[in-house]
């Protein structure tokens, strides 16, 4: 008897044990000067617990990716997984934090975290154990003294800890993280790198991460995705970040495995795929 399997089961029975599956995905836009093929090829998977990076240059299609496990576009071809089922639209197990917060001005913290909660869980808790969420979660990210702030009596790394939460408040299976400190000034990105740390050992949750920041990626991330240029962008190289954890910056700046993933990423970047002027 023939095999009936469609090219979709065939793609679910390679994912059992994966959070995040991509396979032979492309995407191309339709622009005024005909269709553009932002992304091609791109094969991924991202295991549970882990923490992967998605590094290039801009243009290189790394946000777009990050759209397509939000479920915020579609692929033209190819196909995406979460967590064993087809992503076909949002869902609230992957959240997004943007690098803009997105908080509501009127709410306070703890009330723009609730309003997450609420979507998620209103239909089978009491509103004391969504309450219970919103407070364990601000725990969580060391926020409980601001819970009654408004987004205008915080500073900037505070409302991005607030975004945070309200993802993790969800409780996602992917939290999706795209350029999450790169509005921040050094001195705050790097205390909340160091935070992140410690809230996704907690948590327990895995993380996709876009970032331009080459140190960023490598002090963070379990495996760096490395994309080419666009048009046409793939991954040109995965690196395997094999550093020891819990880490701490200070330690790394002179370990010379560390610089070592640094020099990779750069070399990637600079010397095997460098951006062109335009």
């Amino acid at each position: 008897m023939k095999s009936t399997l469609t090219n979709t089961d065939k793609a679910m029975n390679k994912i059992t044990d994966r959070y995040v599956y991509i396979e032979n995905v492309n995407m191309s836009f339709e622009t005024k000067k005909g269709s553009f093929e932002a992304l091609k090829n791109i094969n991924l998977s991202i295991n549970q617990g882990e923490f992967v990076s998605i590094i290039g240059h801009s243009g290189c299609g790394k946000s777009t990716v990050l759209n397509l496990v939000a479920g915020l576009l579609l692929p033209s071809t190819g196909h995406l997984f979460c967590a064993g089922r087809e992503i076909a639209k949002p869902g609230p197990e992957r959240a997004v934090v943007f690098q803009n917060h997105s908080l509501l001005p009127w709410l306070t913290c703890a009330e723009n975290v609730y309003l997450a909660v609420e979507r998620v869980f209103a239909a089978t808790e009491t509103k004391a154990q969504l309450y219970e969420r919103v407070t364990a979660v601000m725990a969580l990210v060391g926020l409980s003294h601001a819970a009654d702030k408004r987004p205008n009596e915080i500073s900037g790394g505070m409302k991005q800890r607030v975004g945070i939460a309200r993802a993790l408040a969800m409780e996602p299976k992917v939290l999706l993280l795209d350029e999450p400190f790169g509005a921040l000034d050094a001195l705050t990105r790097a205390n909340l790198q160091d935070e992140l740390m410690g809230i996704m050992t907690k948590s327990g949750a895995t993380a996709v991460m876009v970032t331009h920041d080459v140190d960023e990626a490598v002090l963070l991330s379990d495996r760096i995705v490395m994309m080419t240029n666009g048009p046409s962008a793939t991954i040109g190289e995965i690196l395997d970040v094999k550093l020891p954890r819990p880490r701490n910056r200070l330690a790394l700046a002179e370990d010379k495995d560390y610089n070592h993933l640094r020099s990779e990423v750069l070399r990637f970047l600079y010397e095997r795929h460098a951006k062109k002027a335009a």
